[in-house]
């Protein structure tokens, strides 16, 4: 975020920073295990960048918590 304004990822950038497909993704959002995007108009939907992060961040520590037990 620079100067209070969120960087906004349309589906292409958060299936490329995920590794997911599409189809993966809008079922991890209708089980709340990834963040709803945000409608930014008629037909287009993005994602709070900061969200995706915290969802990788999740994830990594997930991982790591595994690898301790």
């Amino acid at each position: 975020m620079t100067d209070g304004i969120e960087e906004m990822l349309r589906l292409r950038d958060v299936l490329r920073a995920t590794g997911r497909s599409k189809s993966q993704i809008y079922l991890d959002i209708e089980h709340g295990r990834f963040p709803a995007g945000v409608q930014i108009g008629p037909r287009a939907v993005a994602w709070p960048a900061s969200e995706v992060r915290a969802w990788q961040q999740a994830r990594i520590a997930e991982r790591d918590r595994q690898k301790a037990a």
